[in-house]
């Protein structure tokens, strides 16, 4: 969930064998992801005490994954944690097959079309080919949202069978983005499985109002969901039956990236 819901007590009790110090300090790159933040801010939104955030802020600056601004007195992800990052290789072969249809559906729709993993219950960017008309969606590259206020997260999620689906969300609270945000955990894990049944999942101003979008689950040769594809647009462009209109070529796209993955 958001930043503010995870505590680093969470977090440890999550799995065995976790060193609480280390396991603090990745909790804490995790929440120095999202934007920069003051040491009080970062102690307080992770429940920890003062001086431990602040001996391991010390250190991670050390070591050259955390800056220190001490004009405005916050701390940003420093080089190194983006070097370390580049070393993860898991979605470009995807990537890869992608884009370039993305690119190509884009132009087809004149919308934006974005590429998403799923990481825990949040729905993580990993490519984007941009609508080419001046008003459109705009996002980036590794941004991570709710998984249940977007289309792709919730097509993501149909990927997952219903235990592991209530196991994830097990005493989740649902944030509100928008009036049209699912909220009610039973009502959003029914919608999931609707869209699992309907092999795609739409978003209908649920996170940003003036913005919809449909997405569709990508498979690997086993069957399993490892990405999804989403189209989105702003409202005033998507008349009535924008979203059958736009998930016939978006399930072409989904057909020939799965077709690519099991040669």
């Amino acid at each position: 969930m958001r930043a503010e819901s995870v505590t680093a007590e969470q977090q440890t009790s999550s799995g065995h064998n976790v060193v609480k110090s280390a396991d603090r300090a990745l909790v804490i790159l995790e929440l120095l992801s999202r934007g920069r933040h003051r040491l009080s801010d970062i102690a307080e939104t992770l429940h920890l005490p003062l001086s431990s955030v602040h001996g391991l802020l010390g250190t991670l600056v050390h070591r050259g994954f955390v800056e220190f601004d001490p004009t405005t007195r916050t701390y940003g992800l420093g080089l190194k944690a983006w070097t370390v990052g580049q070393g993860y290789t898991g979605h470009r072969d995807i990537v890869g097959l992608a884009l370039p249809l993305m690119e190509d559906l884009a132009q087809q729709t004149g919308e934006t079309v974005q590429l998403s993993r799923l990481d825990g219950t949040e729905n993580v960017y990993i490519a984007i080919a941009e609508s080419p008309q001046p008003m459109k969606l705009v996002s980036a590259v590794g941004m991570r949202l709710p998984a249940h206020s977007v289309g792709l997260g919730k097509a993501l999620l149909t990927g997952l069978d219903d235990d592991e689906l209530e196991r994830r969300y097990a005493g989740a609270r649902l944030e509100r983005f928008t009036p049209n945000t699912v909220t009610d955990l039973e009502e959003f894990l029914d919608e999931v499985r609707r869209s699992r049944r309907a092999g795609y999942a739409a978003d209908d101003e649920e996170y940003i109002i003036g913005c919809r979008c449909v997405a569709m689950p990508i498979r690997d040769h086993a069957g399993q969901v490892i990405s999804a594809l989403s189209v989105s647009a702003p409202t005033p462009r998507c008349g009535p039956g924008w979203t059958e209109e736009t998930r016939i070529p978006l399930a072409e796209v989904v057909d020939q990236i799965e077709s690519q993955l099991r040669r």
